[in-house]
């Protein structure tokens, strides 16, 4: 190979090498650009769905000030639930921090009095043989290679001691530290308990409110045609924010690798509950129906996403309560009602199986339990065509 042939090569080499620095930098650039793309996009998704709650609460406001009164109140017992929550997953911790604390405090005082006991059994032996005991040693024996035996036994005897004292000296300074750390716990977990007492004294002035509420809208609806026309306005609602969100998400379409559609007879429960309403039974006089079906629970109990999807909506709507609604695609969504607290926001992409919200009796419900109805577009499905698994199963 000649020089120019040599030169030729070194500089193709070069380029595929700046090339193959170059083009890591531009894929993790052009990965930043996509991110963030999607990132403005979810935020603008969020802000057109928020506006069209608001809008639908001033609606609801201007039709019923109590209903929108009740909103406003089981949306802070949500917030007060989810804090109450939190806290006790917080005492949980720090009372495993604690036990676990007190469990090496044992742990070491056992080790320092075994090591204390040792050492005083040394010490009445150092004792008993007198205070020159080297030197009576030394004196005593008249065999040299007896005598440098027994010097190099006394020297290890006396080594062991001062590590005994020593030993003495790292568990008692490890017991005052544990001793700490343990006050220390010992303070958070009265100050969680405190925080704790607080948040229920708030949660019970709140569920009073509610009470309250729900009574004075009873009064109201007592007769059977207001209630009709109540629940009329509010299925009027639904579907119009079913319509509504249709449309915002037409330009976010959801791919999947196997479509919502093929899962129809194979879905999965998203809570293990009791059929209290089911679809299609009649709901007040023969004019509604239930269009999705109504599973008693335990407050509580986590309420799970049946299939791939994202979340539509997150929030509280009249006569649903705090409600989840996932979008599968195809024009299929999920809707998941009465929740005592909501887990996901507007935007958040779940799977089969992830929890998205607790059950509770929010939107006045007389009891606890979940509202869980399918729907593609405007038309509701019938749950139990779809969904016949058991959770867990």
């Amino acid at each position: 190979m000649n020089r120019i042939a040599v030169h030729k090569t070194s500089g193709a080499l070069a380029l595929v090498l700046t090339a193959l620095t170059i083009l890591p930098a531009l894929a993790v650039a052009r990965n930043d650009d996509l991110s963030q793309v999607k990132e403005r996009e979810l935020e603008e998704v969020r802000e057109r769905i928020s506006d069209l709650k608001k809008s639908m609460d001033r609606g609801a406001l201007q039709r019923d000030r109590v209903t929108s009164e009740l909103q406003a109140a089981e949306i802070v017992i949500a917030e007060k639930r989810q804090r109450l929550r939190q806290i006790e997953h917080e005492r949980d911790n720090a009372a495993r921090k604690k036990a676990d604390i007190d469990a090496r405090m044992v742990e070491t005082e056992s080790a320092l009095v075994a090591e204390s006991e040792q050492l005083a059994r040394q010490l009445r032996a150092s004792y008993m043989s007198g205070r020159d005991e080297k030197l009576k040693l030394f004196l005593n024996q008249q065999d040299p290679a007896t005598l440098g035996r027994m010097m190099t036994y006394y020297d290890y005897l006396n080594a062991h001691r001062i590590g005994n004292i020593d030993a003495v000296k790292v568990h008692m300074k490890e017991l005052s530290r544990l001793a700490a750390e343990a006050a220390e716990a010992e303070a958070h977990l009265t100050e969680i308990a405190e925080r704790r007492y607080s948040e229920l004294g708030e949660l019970n002035d709140a569920q009073e409110h509610r009470r309250e509420l729900l009574a004075a809208l009873k009064r109201r609806l007592s007769d059977e045609s207001r209630e009709i026309d109540r629940l009329a306005a509010q299925e009027k609602d639904l579907a119009r924010l079913i319509a509504e969100l249709t449309s915002i998400l037409a330009d976010y379409p959801i791919s999947s690798e196997q479509p919502f559609s093929e899962f129809k007879g194979r879905l999965t429960w998203p809570v293990a509950g009791t059929l209290l309403h089911d679809f299609g039974q009649p709901r007040v006089g023969d004019r509604l129906k239930w269009n999705g079906v109504v599973l008693g629970a335990p407050r509580g109990r986590e309420v799970r996403s049946v299939y791939h999807g994202r979340i539509a909506f997150a929030d509280w709507l009249a006569g649903l309560g705090l409600l989840v609604i996932v979008d599968h695609g195809e024009g299929y969504m999920t809707l998941y009602g009465y929740n005592e607290t909501i887990l996901k926001d507007a935007g958040d992409w779940v799977a089969p199986g992830d929890v998205i919200a607790t059950v509770g009796d929010s939107g006045g419900r007389p009891q606890t339990g979940l509202y869980f109805e399918i729907r593609r577009g405007t038309k509701p499905l019938n749950p139990g065509v779809w969904v016949t698994r058991r959770p867990g199963s």
